[in-house]
């Protein structure tokens, strides 16, 4: 049987880095936004300085590559570039434009 499962989000910070409480709230403003749309975040402990942020395994924000640390509003376009591309976020997506 097949079904339509939803996205999981998996946020991996560095424990070392202290950075657990950036990674919480950018889960909450995920799931503040995407709500019911999302299968859920996961919060991965990690090491090395990294902060990653992927959906089913598609990277959408790494530290390093894309220049430390996203802003809720980029994050969120991304995620919803990657899941739902015809979301309109509002007012996030007019306030750049």
């Amino acid at each position: 049987m097949e079904h339509a499962s939803k996205p999981l989000v998996t946020i991996t910070y560095c424990t070392g880095c202290n950075w657990l409480l950036r990674a919480g709230w950018m889960a909450q403003e995920l799931l503040s936004t995407f709500g019911e749309d999302l299968g859920g975040v996961t919060i991965v402990p990690g090491h090395g300085g990294a902060f990653e942020v992927s959906v089913d395994g598609t990277l959408l924000w790494e530290r390093k590559r894309d220049g430390g640390f996203p802003d809720a509003k980029e994050l969120k376009k991304r995620l919803r570039d990657v899941i739902e591309p015809d979301r309109d976020l509002g007012h996030i997506d007019r306030s750049g434009a």
